[in-house]
């Protein structure tokens, strides 16, 4: 298995990295826990140092009063360094989230696994409940908890729309601007307190859906011109172009000889991702359905393509920057923007 994952399982269908164990569906959340190789704790363990360098002796060890190592106590993996105030999170812990969802039916354990040698966990649940764009175009919704085993970074809980005709792992951004995830800094336990604050944040699965059907559905309804969906583009990917295209639009008579020289002056300008999102718009996967053809749900939804499809040749690194890293942040403001142009049209 490539390196950044370190182990996983899942239920149903193939993931659309591709990667990971099949197990039996309907597993609880701590079965899905062991299944996945995730039944293991993190301590905190104290830091020793020589009073002097020149010294390999134990009476002149001494310890760290303000750093410490987080360690994995499985196999005594050390998985980095931490403060006085970190406070480990406990795979178990964290799987409790989705105990109240499942008992009650509303959730199954879809997905979960450790990324970065045990520095990142997550826990994937599908959400029983979806909607349908005009086209058959179906999404569903599902509960994302990672936990982050390293100093500096949060634990979070978001909801991640995926839609199904192309696997695309959606964002969660709604119009206005509520924000996808919540995050825990480990200064905080993860108790019962804790899972009532995340869950009050994130509102309830069902209502955040609608939600985000209510913009996907404006996203379906709106068409884009062409020098609109290149200026998106651009926007997000090459803002220095985009701000020129601007320019030159604004001060031109806008009649269609100039509004063709303009998008075909972009386009030349493009580097390769905008481009391949550009090509996106009519060869991704459900390009054609009703809800996509021409729109700005298939504005959106070219550029999540290539972001989780076609940007880089490792794809378990492409699952991980498709929900944390900066890719993530992209799509966030790819829906955001979106959801701009389709209320200004």
């Amino acid at each position: 298995m490539a390196h950044n994952i370190e182990t996983m399982a899942y239920a149903g269908e193939v993931p659309w990295h591709g990667l990971g164990v099949k197990v039996d569906g309907n597993l609880t959340p701590q079965e899905m826990l062991k299944q996945a190789q995730l039944d293991w704790t993190v301590s905190k363990r104290s830091i020793f140092t020589y009073n002097n360098a020149d010294s390999d002796k134990a009476d002149d060890l001494i310890m760290s009063d303000n750093y410490s190592v987080l360690v994995r106590d499985s196999d005594n993996q050390i998985l980095g360094p931490c403060g006085p105030r970190f406070i480990p999170t406990q795979n178990q812990e964290a799987f409790t989230f989705f105990k109240k969802f499942t008992d009650a039916g509303d959730m199954n354990m879809d997905t979960a696994g450790s990324l970065r040698g045990g520095k990142q966990i997550w826990g994937l649940a599908e959400i029983n409940d979806g909607f349908t764009l005009p086209g058959d175009d179906r999404v569903e919704g599902y509960l994302l908890v990672s936990v982050s085993h390293e100093w500096g970074k949060s634990n979070e809980i978001r909801f991640t729309p995926v839609r199904v005709v192309c696997n695309n792992t959606l964002s969660m951004a709604l119009a206005d601007k509520t924000q996808p995830a919540f995050k825990m800094p480990h200064t905080k336990v993860f108790d019962a307190d804790l899972i009532t604050s995340a869950e009050q944040a994130l509102g309830l699965a069902g209502t955040r859906l609608d939600e985000y059907k209510e913009t996907a559905e404006l996203l379906s309804k709106k068409k884009y011109n062409d020098n609109q969906v290149i200026s998106y583009i651009a926007d997000l990917l090459q803002p220095k172009l985009a701000l020129e295209q601007k320019i030159i639009l604004e001060n031109s008579k806008s009649t269609d000889a100039e509004l063709i020289e303009s998008k075909l002056k972009t386009l030349e300008e493009f580097q390769r991702t905008p481009y391949k999102v550009y090509e996106a718009l009519e060869q991704q996967p459900g390009a054609n359905l009703k809800s996509s053809k021409g729109t700005w749900w298939g504005a959106v939804n070219a550029l999540t393509y290539v972001v989780d499809h076609k940007w880089g040749h490792d794809r378990d690194a492409a699952m991980h920057n498709a929900w944390f890293g900066a890719r993530a942040s992209l799509k966030n403001r790819a829906m955001v923007k979106a959801v701009e142009y389709a209320e200004a049209a």
